[in-house]
């Protein structure tokens, strides 16, 4: 129940940022996000299954919100982590976009469950 709560915050959460970001967003209208997301312990790199002192997610969404993002975190980072001709990325703290002429926009939040704190969501 308490994971759940913590899911439906940090998706306001998100949508309010998401919302600061918008040029042509409604006031009080949320947008769709389309993603996905995964609950963890461990590590990124070496992911194990939730315990009870560790809990960890990692979201990942693309499309508009993703691009809005990206635009929003200039200038790109160098050197990008795929090291691909066109591939561009950008990082402000804990919060990675990235862009690929192949993928489009993509971009990764991570938030530590015990403790509400923001890490990483992706890892090169």
């Amino acid at each position: 129940m308490k994971t759940l709560l913590k899911l439906i915050v940090t998706a306001g959460a998100l949508s309010t940022t998401l919302y600061a970001l918008g040029k042509d967003t409604e006031a009080g209208k949320s947008k769709p996000l389309k993603g996905s997301y995964s609950i963890y312990s461990g590590e990124l790199s070496e992911e194990s299954a939730p315990t009870t002192s560790d809990r960890k997610i990692a979201i990942e969404f693309t499309g508009l919100p993703a691009r809005e993002m990206f635009d929003s975190m200039y200038p790109d980072f160098q050197p990008t982590c795929s090291g691909e001709k066109g591939d561009r990325d950008r990082r402000k703290g804990k919060v990675y976009c990235s862009f690929s002429p192949k993928v489009g926009y993509r971009c990764f939040l991570g938030i530590d469950l015990r403790t509400g704190k923001s890490i990483a969501g992706a890892s090169c």
